[in-house]
């Protein structure tokens, strides 16, 4: 993993593999507490799941960390006294926090991590302080000369912008994220 740019609020890392995608939601547990909002946006194969995959291992929960989609939301148990996870998939929902209401995530919130994936426009309301991760995926890059697509391994290549959101975040050293 490699990091572009940071500032305590934000940071740019690149993420080469699966493995590093699920090692940096580890990494991201460590700074999460109950009462955190997490947003995850990207397209579709861009790593949301296996980033959220790892929080779940860092967190300490139980159960695997799959895709909701189906089901919408999973609550994962701490295994241990730390907060429960929940995860959630926003992309068949259609309209903003009160589509989302009977998830009664704003009750789960004060005591359970929260992770959203596909969530802009939808659960920014439940609190100004949020931790958004984008991440983008560089499909088909091309090589230096510009003339060929580049190694197959390009397309495992994710730019990941972390920016953590309102008062909580507002002294955190995101920068831990790229060690």
């Amino acid at each position: 993993m490699e990091e572009n740019a940071t500032s305590p609020r934000s940071v740019r890392l690149v993420v080469n593999s699966p493995q590093q995608m699920g090692e940096l939601g580890r990494r991201l547990a460590k700074l999460l507490r109950a009462g955190d909002l997490v947003m995850l946006s990207g397209e579709l194969g861009a790593g949301k799941t296996t980033l959220a995959r790892g929080l779940g291992e860092g967190l300490g929960v139980r159960g695997a960390v799959t895709s909701p989609t189906f089901v919408i939301a999973r609550v994962h148990p701490s295994l241990s006294a730390g907060p429960p996870l929940v995860h959630v998939d926003a992309y068949r929902l259609g309209g903003g926090l009160d589509e989302m209401e009977d998830l009664d995530l704003d009750v789960s919130l004060t005591d359970s991590v929260i992770v959203v994936e596909w969530g802009e426009g939808k659960v920014e309301e439940l609190t100004d302080d949020r931790l958004q991760v984008r991440i983008h995926r560089a499909v088909g890059t091309a090589s230096f000369r510009g003339t060929t697509p580049g190694p197959p391994e390009a397309d495992e290549v994710r730019h990941v912008t972390v920016t953590g959101l309102g008062e909580r975040w507002a002294s955190a050293d995101l920068s831990v994220l790229s060690a």
